[in-house]
């Protein structure tokens, strides 16, 4: 079955930088759409990025020049390069996964992991 596994989140001031990780099995991981969302305290799941298996990538606007989505097909795993971040993007960041051909930002994954937290103390 599918599984994923997020790493990486953690506590950092504004302006700073965090690379998460997900580790994906159980499923053709070259294939498949894979993305990261997040959930804010008291608010929706959104959308944060995602990357298909061309390797096109698609952003929220709040992501766009701070965080990069990439992939290692060879390891089954999807990073998120985060930069500049800033207290509200303090959140629990889930790593997704879909069958394709649709893969954008603004359309959800039915695959999720748990989640790592991410904090931004400014």
């Amino acid at each position: 079955q599918v599984e994923l596994v997020e790493s990486g989140g953690g506590s950092v001031q504004a302006g700073g930088s965090l690379r998460l990780s997900c580790a994906a099995s159980g499923f053709p991981f070259r294939s498949f759409c894979m993305g990261w969302f997040r959930q804010l305290p008291g608010k929706e799941r959104e959308g944060v990025a995602t990357i298909n298996s061309a390797g096109v990538e698609s952003y929220a606007d709040f992501a766009k020049g701070r965080f990069t989505i990439s992939k290692d097909n060879a390891k089954n795993t999807l990073y998120l390069q985060m930069n500049s971040l800033k207290p509200e993007d303090t959140a629990m960041y889930y790593c997704g996964a879909d069958y394709p051909p649709a893969c954008s930002v603004d359309i959800g994954l039915n695959y999720r992991g748990l989640g790592t937290q991410v904090t931004v103390s400014s």
